[in-house]
């Protein structure tokens, strides 16, 4: 039972064959099956075993029927056997490639002059590179024409080019990149589970100095108009990242919370706004109007607490007169 293939090649090979097919069949998401399925490894050991198995036999086959033949046709065996594989093809297509003279044919291309007992052989150039010179004629010719003749871009055009794309690439990846987000790219995260992870950060690290429903204790109460360091997402981004006043602020939490949890909990503090807490704490600082809202069509100032008391007061003044 002659074969070309050796045992220590076709037992790895098999072996990791059926190892990558199952890989490739069970779905075992981000961890390889093997890892995943505990089983799959009972089962590659026995796979390994049974191929040992299989040649173990094979070979106890091919022991046998060799003690049942003759001397002569043991003899032919282990020649037929022990005689190497002669790679016939490889040979011919690497005299294609080069046009070479065996050792026994120099004789044939031996030229005439002699220099000091060394003479010359007149071998021809290797197609594949007399090939590849041809190739580099060609693409001369029409790298001239293109960028020379009609004059397409030029070393810079293409530079301009590929450094804009780069910058467009940078400035995508760092918008859907949360981690990357700074208070001069932070927007409002309007999303509920963004919200919900705000939340949550917020019970466990706020709620000691702003309460749990936002309405301030130590700190000041989030639920109103007035901020002390700006309201808007970028202002509380910041107070949240680098701390508040210093000396009785609260403290920088850049150090403990990633960007994008900071920008999930100070979505949620923005969302505060407006709801009514149990025990509101009086305002602190001033009333925050957003210098990029949209300003009224009538070019009035937002009414605000402070006018609102003026306006009403001239308009009672007002019905007084009329009265009298």
């Amino acid at each position: 039972m002659s074969t070309k293939t050796p045992w220590w090649i076709r037992v790895p090979f098999l072996f990791f064959l059926i190892f990558g097919l199952m890989e490739f069949f069970i779905d075992s998401g981000d961890k390889p099956a093997i890892i995943e399925y505990p089983i799959t490894q009972f089962f590659m050991l026995l796979v390994l075993m049974i191929l040992i198995a299989i040649e173990l036999i094979l070979a106890s086959i091919e022991n046998i029927m060799f003690q049942t033949l003759s001397e002569e046709g043991k003899e032919r065996y282990l020649e037929a056997k022990s005689k190497k594989y002669d790679w016939t093809w490889a040979k011919n297509l690497m005299k294609k490639l080069t046009k070479s003279r065996s050792i026994e044919r120099e004789g044939e291309i031996v030229l005439d002059h002699n220099y000091d007992g060394i003479r010359e052989l007149d071998n021809v150039l290797p197609p594949w590179w007399v090939y590849l010179f041809y190739g580099t004629i060609i693409f001369s010719v029409i790298y001239l024409v293109r960028f020379h003749v009609i004059g397409d871009y030029d070393q810079a055009q293409e530079y301009e080019q590929e450094m804009a794309a780069a910058q467009a690439a940078i400035e995508e990846y760092k918008r859907t990149a949360k981690d990357l987000v700074d208070a001069s790219t932070v927007e409002f995260l309007s999303d509920e589970s963004d919200l919900a992870a705000g939340e949550k950060i917020f019970q466990t690290n706020c709620v000691v100095c702003h309460s749990q429903d936002g309405g301030g204790g130590i700190g000041p109460n989030l639920t109103d108009k007035y901020w002390i360091l700006g309201g808007g997402i970028k202002n509380v981004f910041t107070t949240i990242s680098e701390g508040g006043r210093d000396g009785k602020g609260m403290v920088a939490w850049k150090q403990t919370l990633k960007p994008a949890e900071m920008a999930q909990v100070a979505s949620y503090v923005i969302s505060l706004g407006g709801t009514t807490p149990a025990n509101p704490k009086e305002p602190e600082g001033e009333i925050w109007v957003d210098p990029d809202a949209p300003e009224d069509t009538n070019g009035t100032e937002p009414e605000t607490e402070e006018t609102a008391p003026e306006e009403m007061e001239q308009t009672t003044d007002s019905t007084k007169v009329a009265m009298n």
